[in-house]
């Protein structure tokens, strides 16, 4: 009788058995508490199933296309992460087929360097597909050496199966953990945004923004970068592990100037192969950025104000999940970001006006609706011989009182009427003492024209102070201040030997018909500013304008051991600053401007001149007609610069000079030598001047002894090196009238002016 068939029996216990583990994994599955629990229920099984010494499940990252460990058997744990498409694991989720390996080494889908991390050896491998019950892949499982032996088809067709099975409950606990990770993240997104309304400071609110987005997007650095609207910069100050480093560059350079002008973001994976990343920042810092995410921050109008950049995404590149997720959080922050810089913009405000209370030298006080005094500066405190807490918090009908109570009424009138009012001169007594001051009495009002109180500037207008104000018209404030120290008996009148220097404008009266009123006024404000500038850097004293012409004095009312020298070089200065005047306004198709000067150093007088309701400091003696007659007299020998014989003989430096002739002016009998300052002309405005001061001087000499024919030779020697010399021209014509019509007597080269 025939045996039965043992290899029927056999297939259907290993069914059973089959049947058995398939429901064991189910039910085990069903039970576990999270994805970890369940992925290490299915390493055991898998395990001790097949008979091998390890098992990892590979879970896949869609965002990101990786394969990623979740736990590994024995002291293994670290989590391992690679590309979807490499190695063994990611052989078989690509082409989505089980595999059989028995010479791990011997294949070149290996990755040996996993086993030099682990420090594990593989001999063999036995992968297929993790997928559920649709076909999706989720996955790989990957079980490495046999115990006694190699895998074999029917391990490979167990593992296909128990994957299978276990892929529901895998799936299953893979969305609960997503939601739950959803829901935490929510959380603290919200709690970060809560934080991030509250903070007002702009400081402390960027330190708690970039350290939520490093947290949030599990980033090693971020940096939030602010525009700059009056430099075009952005910039920051803060920035998560960038320590006390400032940052500040163009808001249109590199990647974030790229997202701040395009208002797009921009997702880099890696950063060193895109050619708008700069890495100059990496070497100066010793950081090394691998991947980039950088995002505009946008306000309510949808105005770009800064960018958010992050580095490094841990674990592999940032996802489409963080770019909503940093997107959803700049829209949040971009309010709390504004409102700090609007903080900040008031405070700095409110700290630039108390900077400007302070440093003031006049007295300011303001007033609330209710007549309570809430601020005085320390001005007003030094003033009023008070301390601040004598003062503030008081009403000012408790403070002004007695002798200064009519202010309280000024003040009462001023809120009254909605219009400011002045008092000049006003005395108010503090201290025992009656100060003559200057008050200015306004209202003050919001925006909506609700009244808000009143604000009273003193100023402080002693003698002293008139006295030093009056000094500084006319000179450096540092000698002012020289002066007050030695006392006003100065002002009374002093007799000293000034250089006093005369400038006029020519033909001013044809210019004011052309340019008008306006554009008059216009120019000489330029004019006359370039010129006391000259002025003062000699440290001389302006004494007046007179219309457009300028008197000025060196020697007082402080004298200096080089008065005349000084006088001497401002006007050379003056004819070079007139020379750029000129440069310019031809550039600019606008009218030029021609001077004389003239000085002269001789005896005269200075004191305050004038009557009790206006008086002036100023100078009055020959010497001062002088030098106004050798101004004048720069036209009639088209010159520039004339001095006397008097200031010629007390220089002390070396100048270009030619005598130009021996002259009576008008009004005296005297005659003196003139000589002219040529120090100012260039090779282009007189050519060859020490050629022609050389003929010139012989001209003038032979001119001098009544040589008419030898000075007209000489002066037209000098008219060929520079037909622009208008004193050798002139010379040349006089020459031929003295020669027509001889002078009478004997001559003594004299010039009598008979014009001023």
């Amino acid at each position: 009788m025939p045996k039965p068939a043992r290899p029927r029996t056999t297939n259907i216990r290993k069914t059973q058995r089959f049947a058995q583990m398939l429901l064991k994994i189910t039910n085990d599955l069903a039970v576990s508490k999270s994805l970890d629990d369940a992925l290490e229920t299915l390493v055991d099984i898998t395990t001790t199933t097949i008979g091998a010494e390890r098992c990892t499940i590979f879970l896949n990252n869609k965002q990101t296309e990786e394969l990623y460990s979740r736990f590994a058997q024995e002291n293994f744990s670290r989590e391992i992460r690679i590309l979807n498409t490499s190695g063994v694991a990611g052989w078989v989720f690509t082409n989505d087929e089980g595999v059989i390996i028995s010479d791990a080494y011997g294949d070149e889908r290996f990755n040996k360097e996993i086993d030099v991390i682990t420090g594990f050896k593989t001999r063999n491998i036995l992968c297929v597909p993790l997928k559920t019950m649709k076909g999706e892949k989720i996955g790989v499982t990957q079980i490495l050496n046999k115990e006694g032996g190699d895998f074999t088809e029917f391990d490979l067709e167990i593992l296909e199966a128990m994957s299978e099975q276990a892929s529901v409950a895998l799936q299953n606990n893979i969305v609960i953990e997503q939601m739950k990770e959803s829901r935490k993240q929510e959380l603290e997104f919200l709690d970060v945004v809560c934080q991030v309304s509250s903070e007002l400071q702009i400081g402390p609110l960027l330190q708690k923004i970039v350290h939520a987005i490093t947290k949030m997007l599990d980033a090693e650095r971020s940096t939030l970068f602010i525009n700059d609207e009056k430099s075009n910069e952005l910039y920051t100050e803060v920035g998560e592990g960038l320590g006390a480093t400032r940052i500040r560059f163009p808001n249109h350079l590199g990647i974030s100037g790229t997202v701040f002008t395009s208002g797009k973001s921009i997702n880099i994976p890696h950063a060193y192969a895109d050619l708008r990343f700069n890495p100059s920042f990496d070497k100066q810092t010793g950081f090394f950025t691998r991947s980039i995410l950088c995002m505009p921050v946008l306000n309510k109008a949808g105005k770009t104000i800064g960018v958010t950049q992050v580095l490094n995404k841990n674990g592999g590149t940032f996802t489409k999940d963080d770019e909503v997720r940093l997107e959803a959080f700049s829209s949040q922050i971009s309010m709390g970001i504004e409102n700090a810089k609007l903080f900040d913009d008031v405070q700095n405000i409110k700290n630039y006006n108390e900077s400007i209370l302070e440093s003031m030298t006049n007295g300011v006080i303001t007033i609330n609706e209710n007549g309570k005094i809430m601020t005085c500066n320390v001005a007003g405190l030094k003033m009023m011989e008070v301390e601040s807490s004598e003062i503030i918090d008081k009403n000012i009908t408790d403070f002004f009182i007695e002798d200064n109570k009519w202010l309280v009424e000024k003040i009462n009138l001023v809120e009254s009427r909605g219009e400011g009012d002045v008092f000049i001169d006003a005395k108010l007594l503090f201290g025992g003492e009656e100060l003559s001051l200057n008050i200015n009495v306004l209202p003050l009002t919001s925006v909506n024209n609700d009244k808000l109180g009143s604000m009273v500037m003193i100023e402080d207008i002693s003698s002293e102070k008139r006295m030093k104000l009056t000094m500084s018209r006319y000179m450096d404030p540092g000698i002012a201040e020289k002066l007050m120290a030695g006392g006003d008996d100065f002002l009374g009148g002093v007799t000293s030997v000034p250089t006093v220097l005369f400038s006029d404008i020519r033909s001013f009266t044809t210019m004011t018909e052309e340019l008008g009123a306006q554009n008059t006024v216009s120019l000489l404000n330029e004019y006359f500013t370039i010129m006391v500038e000259c002025i003062q850097n000699e440290g001389g004293m302006l004494d007046k304008f007179i219309g457009d012409a300028i008197m000025a004095a060196f020697g007082i009312p402080l004298p200096h051991d080089d008065d005349v020298d000084r006088g001497v070089r401002c006007a050379i200065m003056m004819m070079k600053e007139l020379q750029k005047f000129n440069e310019r306004h031809v550039a600019q198709n606008k009218r030029t401007i021609d001077i004389g000067i003239g000085l002269n150093t001789d005896s005269v007088i200075s004191g305050n001149i004038g009557s009790p309701t206006r008086m002036d400091y100023t100078v009055i003696g020959d010497g001062v007609n002088l030098a106004a007659r050798l101004e004048s007299a720069c036209k009639q020998y088209g010159a520039h610069i004339l001095i006397s014989e008097f200031t010629y003989h007390k220089l002390k430096q070396t100048y270009r000079t030619r005598e130009i002739d021996k002259v009576v002016v008008k009004g005296k009998t005297k005659p003196v030598s003139i000589y002219e300052v040529v120090d100012y002309h260039t090779e282009e405005t007189f050519p060859n001047m020490m050629e022609v001061l050389g003929h010139f001087k012989t001209g003038f000499e032979n001119y001098q002894g009544g040589k008419w024919d030898p000075a007209m030779k000489s002066f037209k020697e000098a008219l060929k090196l520079n037909p622009g010399d208008k004193t050798s021209n002139m010379y040349v014509k006089r020459c031929k009238t003295l020669k027509a019509q001889p002078p009478e007597g004997k001559w003594d080269g004299v010039w009598v002016m008979t014009s001023k």
